[in-house]
């Protein structure tokens, strides 16, 4: 089977049945170099396709709130493996963000 082949077949696959799946990944503070910067990765699956796009900024929970698709509420907010339902969970006047409950 040649490259072409190949590349029809995946064309051709029936992706009606793939689970919709939709997140915001924040990773930060990782870095002691970088602090208070972190990456951002916005994930979207689903029979409509992949989507997938990643930035790397000072005030990653701050991007996060410009994001219009954080602003729909259709994706699921994960943060540094953690799963939360709004931003307003952290402490933002501090360099390095806590989660307060």
């Amino acid at each position: 089977m040649n490259r072409n082949e190949l590349k029809t077949l995946f064309f051709q696959m029936d992706l009606s049945n793939v689970p919709v799946k939709k997140q915001i990944i924040v990773d930060y503070n990782n870095n002691p170099y970088w602090v208070g910067y972190g990456t951002i990765e916005v994930l979207s699956d689903g029979p409509n396709g992949y989507s997938s796009f990643k930035t790397h900024q000072e005030f990653p929970l701050e991007y996060v709130e410009t994001r219009e698709e954080y602003q729909s509420g259709d994706y699921e907010l994960i943060i540094n493996g953690e799963k939360y339902d709004k931003l307003e969970m952290f402490d933002k006047t501090k360099t390095t963000y806590t989660y307060t409950k």
